[in-house]
């Protein structure tokens, strides 16, 4: 059984700053790529960071230059570091990871519960 469980989350003031942290436990073998997804009310989920495991990074537009996402592969975890947070940047923010090696299951992707990300005055 892989779990996913975040921390991190929070209220923050517009303009502020803060970490995510993501870390996979059970009898995983390795993980393809992590990353963090987002769920605004009422909005689609949507990519907002993800790293593989040869150190190719993805960012959704509206975080590049303000957000830096990173892996230690060594604790199965991958954080979300991001700053001059705005209102926009508010939504449930879910760990992600993808092709997930369990030996005695084989490949599978996993989804966090979610954090949430509340920026405001």
């Amino acid at each position: 059984q892989v779990q996913l469980v975040e921390s991190g989350g929070g209220l923050v003031q517009p303009g502020g700053s803060l970490r995510l942290s993501c870390t996979a436990s059970g009898s995983i073998f390795s993980i393809y790529a992590m990353g963090w997804y987002r769920q605004a009310p009422g909005r689609q989920r949507e990519l907002v960071a993800i790293t593989t495991s040869d150190g190719n990074t993805t960012y959704v537009d509206s975080v590049k230059g303000r957000s830096t996402i990173s892996r230690d592969n060594a604790k199965n975890t991958v954080y979300l570091q991001m700053s001059s947070l705005k209102s926009e940047d508010t939504a449930v923010y879910f760990c992600y990871a993808e092709r997930v090696w369990v030996p005695a299951t084989g490949f599978d992707d996993y989804w966090g519960q979610g954090t949430q990300v509340t920026v405001s005055s």
